[in-house]
């Protein structure tokens, strides 16, 4: 689980706010690469560092993130482990 990246592409002009995605861990997910990030010219919209999964089954996995998607952009996750209590 500690070397698992999630990469999302998407492709189309519009951004996409609360969209959801499967995941296999539960725990939160560090967003490590953001194409549409100011440093890179950018509109810096983005997941503000990372997002912690929800206990909703997607995608066939038992949890899912619920993410800001930038247009025209791609962002990279690495699961960071379980959140604790």
């Amino acid at each position: 689980p500690e070397d698992t990246i999630l990469v999302v592409g998407h492709y189309t002009p519009i951004s996409r706010y609360g969209y959801t995605i499967g995941v296999p861990y539960a725990g939160y997910w560090k967003e490590v690469l953001n194409s549409s990030a100011s440093c890179y010219g950018g509109e810096g919209i983005g997941n503000l560092g990372g997002v912690e999964t929800d206990a909703i089954a997607w995608d066939s996995h038992g949890y899912s993130l619920k993410l800001t998607l930038p247009g025209l952009s791609t962002s990279i996750f690495k699961y960071q482990g379980a959140v604790a209590d």
